[in-house]
């Protein structure tokens, strides 16, 4: 698997003292020297961590992999069309949530989404869709053309006995699967961590995980490279 590393939480420390430190884009370069193999932002609606100065910046400057997380509002696909990110990650957004909270439904808005995806086509940008590992969202997403899927992972990381994450571990590896016989790439993010990575890293058929908080946390007590390094670690 490949580790891409969502800077957004060290935008939110930024943005709660009204200050330019510390400034995400540094350390997603930070992470790139130690060893990511991409860099993930989401620019919500609201603007309330990453900023559209951040996102400039890092599509000048990162050299691996630039995955724009985004809802499917006009001016979010204007702004992405002017960016060019490597991929566009398409989710749900809603103001009041802390976090994504679950994966996109797909099925009630086939139409909406392949002409967004059609717009990100136009300008050469890959486009994934942030979905549960659900067969039928799955084929949908192939319905609408987008080039990959991202798995939402929350299930799976807030599980609480060993039962329930090892059935929701097989729900992710047969929707993995079912996409790659589609023919899209599977990613995979939200709440994945040191601790439930050891046994998700099994997971053949998944591309690559998007994670953020578990590393941003780790880099506090031992600083940004060796928290990736230490994923890494995990990951091979």
């Amino acid at each position: 698997m490949r580790l891409s590393i969502n800077v957004d939480h060290v935008a939110t420390l930024r943005n709660a003292r009204g200050e330019m430190i510390p400034d995400p884009v540094s350390l997603a370069l930070m992470c790139e020297q130690a060893g990511a193999d991409g860099i993930v932002v989401h620019l919500r609606e609201d603007r309330r961590h990453i900023r559209d100065r951040d996102v400039i910046l890092l599509r000048e400057l990162v050299t691996t992999k630039l995955d724009l997380e985004m809802a499917s509002t006009p001016e979010i696909v204007s702004i992405a069309c002017q960016i060019i990110p490597d991929l566009a990650t398409i989710v749900p957004e809603r103001r009041e949530e802390l976090t994504t909270e679950g994966g996109m439904n797909v099925l009630d808005n086939i139409s909406h989404l392949k002409d967004v995806i059609q717009e990100l086509h136009k300008h050469r940008i890959e486009v994934s869709l942030f979905i549960e590992p659900d067969i039928e969202h799955i084929n949908a997403a192939s319905e609408v053309q987008s080039d990959f899927i991202e798995i939402h992972t929350g299930v799976y990381a807030n599980a609480v006995s060993e039962e329930e994450q090892f059935d929701e571990l097989e729900n992710i590896r047969m929707a993995a699967r079912h996409a790659k016989k589609l023919g899209m790439g599977v990613n995979a993010g939200h709440g994945l961590n040191y601790h439930n990575m050891k046994t998700f890293r099994a997971i053949e058929e998944i591309d690559e995980v998007s994670i953020g908080h578990a590393i941003i946390a780790r880099a506090v007590f031992v600083g940004i490279h060796q928290a990736v390094r230490e994923m890494i670690g995990l990951l091979q």
